[in-house]
């Protein structure tokens, strides 16, 4: 049972080797691929002398008498003078020379094999623009000048050139065909998703969501709206607060008013000042007291104001004989010191 299994698992890795070696090296190749360079002469053996060389850099492998010289990470030489390649880079591009000589020196063999070694192809991004009842169509693969762009209708090719847009007009755009776009290079190709012309596309003609400021656009809806009623709260606290600010303030005057009222109230009402004016609408003179014997003031004692004598009470109508005095003038000048303050007759 075990001897089949080692029969199965020798023929597999015989099966897989031979696939490998079998992978002849195209010459348009994509980077990363494994393949080998056949060598053209035959009935080589370990004891020939074979050399390949890069003649777009310096790289040279060398073998003679079984033994490689120098060896090149990536690079491998085979028994039959082949040379294979671990994983191609864009480095590897060229045409490399081959040289083969017999055991005793001679040149037997010489030629060239050239390979070219391309990048993976990105997938395409398709959007469309409408204006004006047209469309433009893009195809966006950023930015490699050595692809080609291929323009499909309805899965058919209508284009193929490196333009990366198509323009559309309003007959096509009414046909309402789906379109798409590819690129590639002669060793790989990438095509893009199928598009409607102008009806999948959003408001303004321009496909994909919609956005506002770079971002998407309800995204920016709802923190434009947050930031609004926040700004709103504000305005409302700021307008609430000098509201009570004015309230207080006016408050606080009706209450100094109040106080001051209150403090004139108040000394009306101890005596401090007298309220009964003359006819004349001047403060009435104080009643002076009689003194039972006059005193000479003192220097030390200030001189007293003069005393505004009160209107006389009318005379009698009936009374003709004996008329009442005149009163006497007013005299502003001070009186005497040791002068009485005038008395009206009775």
């Amino acid at each position: 049972m075990s001897c089949q299994y080692s029969l199965v698992f020798l023929f597999l890795f015989g099966f897989t080797t031979a696939l490998t070696v079998a992978e002849i090296c195209k010459t348009d190749l994509l980077e990363g691929t494994s393949c080998t360079i056949k060598l053209p002469t035959k009935n080589t053996d370990k004891s020939n002398e074979i050399t390949w060389a890069h003649l777009s850099s310096d790289a040279v492998i060398h073998r003679k008498n079984g033994r490689i010289k120098k060896p090149i990470p990536g690079l491998t030489m085979e028994e039959d003078g082949s040379l294979t390649f671990g994983s191609v880079s864009l480095k590897n591009t060229g045409k490399y020379k081959y040289t083969v000589y017999n055991a005793e020196g001679t040149q037997i063999d010489a030629g060239e094999k050239e390979i070219k070694v391309y990048a993976k192809v990105p997938k395409p991004t398709l959007t469309i623009k409408c204006k004006d009842g047209n469309a433009t169509l893009t195809c966006d693969f950023r930015e490699r000048p050595d692809l080609i762009v291929s323009w499909y209708e309805e899965g058919k090719i209508i284009q193929k050139e490196k333009n990366p847009k198509l323009f559309l007009k309003s007959d096509k755009i009414q046909e309402k065909k789906t379109y798409s776009c590819s690129v590639g290079n002669p060793a790989s190709t990438e095509q893009s998703n199928s598009i409607m012309s102008c009806s999948d596309t959003g408001p303004g003609g321009d496909s994909g969501p919609r956005k506002l400021f770079g971002f998407d656009f309800w995204i920016m809806v709802s923190i434009l709206a947050g930031g609004g009623s926040l700004l709103l709260l504000l305005i409302c606290v700021l307008v609430i607060c000098a509201c009570r600010s004015c309230k207080t303030q006016r408050q606080h005057e009706q209450d100094e008013d109040e106080l001051r009222l209150r403090i004139f109230q108040d000394e009306g009402q101890n005596g401090t000042a007298r309220s009964k004016h003359t006819a004349r609408g001047q403060p009435a003179p104080p009643i002076p007291q009689e003194e039972p014997s006059p005193q000479i003031p003192t220097q030390t004692q200030t001189q007293p104001k003069a005393q505004t004598r009160g209107r006389p009470p009318p005379p009698p109508e009936d009374d003709d004989e004996n008329p009442p005095p005149l009163p006497r003038p007013r005299n502003k000048q001070h009186r005497k010191r040791h002068e009485e303050p005038y008395r009206p007759m009775e």
